[in-house]
């Protein structure tokens, strides 16, 4: 219990550490005058399977955006709805004058599509990859680009955000996404060690993707195998807070189950391809995989037994205080209450601090509300995703392969009025 604790409660302190080191530090991207000139030509890979209620909005999103010299291209991986045929006709003035370019293949999963769209870019050096379900900020790419000027730089990751906070599980990972993944985000780009660019948004140097082999179909989270690879040839993989993108998140607990265990899955096996590295070679052997070991593998097994010991000690306790008070320990109790409650303080001053970043660095505005929910959301998700990572080690240890299971979308992605900063009009 005690171990358990203070790695947690190290990791919160270190994240939240170099997170507000990350905010106060000065970012400057090249030499002085230089980034408002590096403008150099970006295309949007958009990868859709069965997106027809949302692949209009998210394509007009794109086209929304202030950067000047984009085109978008979207690979429709063999729909079985009417995807193509919504795309093509919403977008056919655009694809005459080569700012949308639609692609179809046969359906074969998302990195042979990403794959595909890479072999019809034209001179671009940087591409965007956005999921189809995600609307990103007209500001998003011109956010993102600077960043590239080093070119050490690989890929940098977007600022993720729910965009359907329609009930109480959408919120909780609005809450998740705050206080959890981009938190951690902003603490590993001071390292240039993001671990994972989101599908919902990253931005990536062509170059360096060609590199390696463009996206490999060997894991089912072809994003965290990409940017691992990057860092194992020693890119930076850097975090972008303002480079806002809302995308639509499970609506159910069911839902959220499935999109975490693929999400485990391909974690895991990225983690297991790249673990000759571990403990031994730059960022990803010394930080990254580490981190995902310890705090995204370890931990989540180990916690609900932590949680198990606790509540079998209280209960112990209170029986043993009340038929034999003479020979109970109150102090060990109380050593205990306390473990528990110092991590518990921490964790929510973290989620604070990671919420006030939030708000005054992305300019997202969140609502405060949400804040209000976490110690409840802490709860009920460290029980849920550590059953998610049970099935996942339990079907990896039996050699089972992942079948895609792909959500349904509600097409319910909203700009909020606390979240609007440059808020794109769709319709």
């Amino acid at each position: 219990f005690l171990i358990g604790d203070l790695l947690m409660t190290g990791r919160l302190l270190f994240i939240g550490t170099f997170a507000v080191f990350d905010r106060l530090r000065q970012r400057t991207y090249g030499r002085p005058g230089e980034e408002a000139s590096y403008k150099p030509n970006v295309a949007v890979l958009i990868p859709a399977y069965n997106e027809e209620k949302v692949i209009e909005r998210t394509v007009r999103a794109a086209l929304n955006s202030n950067y000047p010299n984009l085109h978008v291209i979207v690979i429709d991986d063999g729909s079985k709805d009417r995807t193509l045929e919504v795309a093509r006709a919403a977008f056919a003035q655009q694809a005459t004058r080569g700012q949308v370019v639609i692609l179809t293949k046969p359906n074969s999963g998302k990195a042979e599509a990403l794959n595909f769209g890479l072999q019809h870019l034209r001179d671009e050096e940087i591409f965007v990859g956005i999921d189809a379900d995600t609307v990103i900020a007209p500001d998003a790419i011109s956010r993102l680009v600077p960043h590239f000027l080093n070119p050490k730089v690989g890929a940098v990751a977007g600022n993720a955000k729910v965009g359907n906070r329609v009930n109480l599980w959408t919120r909780w990972q609005a809450l998740e996404y705050i206080t959890s993944q981009n938190f951690e985000r902003r603490a590993l780009n001071t390292l240039g060690a993001v671990s994972v660019v989101p599908g919902a948004i990253g931005a990536w140097r062509t170059s360096a993707v060609r590199e390696v082999g463009g996206y490999h179909t060997d894991t089912v989270a072809e994003d965290a195998d990409l940017t691992m690879a990057l860092l194992r040839l020693g890119y930076r993989v850097e975090y972008e807070d303002l480079a806002l993108a809302y995308t639509e998140a499970p609506t159910t607990a069911n839902g959220l189950m499935r999109q975490r265990f693929r999400w485990s899955f391909g974690i895991l096996q990225s983690v297991w391809k790249h673990r000759a590295v571990f403990a031994r070679k730059g960022v990803l052997g010394w930080i990254a995989l580490p981190n995902i070991f310890i705090f995204q593998i370890l931990l989540p097994l180990v916690s609900p037994f932590i949680d198990l010991m606790f509540t079998l000690g209280a209960i112990s306790y209170f029986i043993q205080n009340y038929f034999h008070p003479e020979s109970s320990d109150p102090a060990s109790f109380q050593k205990l209450v306390a473990y528990f409650a110092t991590f518990l303080i921490i964790d929510f001053l973290a989620s604070v601090v990671a919420f006030t970043l939030e708000r005054r660095g992305s300019g997202a505005r969140e609502d405060i509300w949400l804040l209000s929910q976490v110690w409840l959301q802490r709860f009920a998700y460290r029980q849920l995703f550590s059953v998610v990572l049970l099935k996942t080690l339990k079907r990896a240890i039996e050699g089972q392969r992942f079948a895609w299971d792909k959500l349904e979308r509600t097409a319910a992605v909203r700009f909020t009025p606390a979240e609007r900063r440059d808020s794109v009009k769709v319709p």
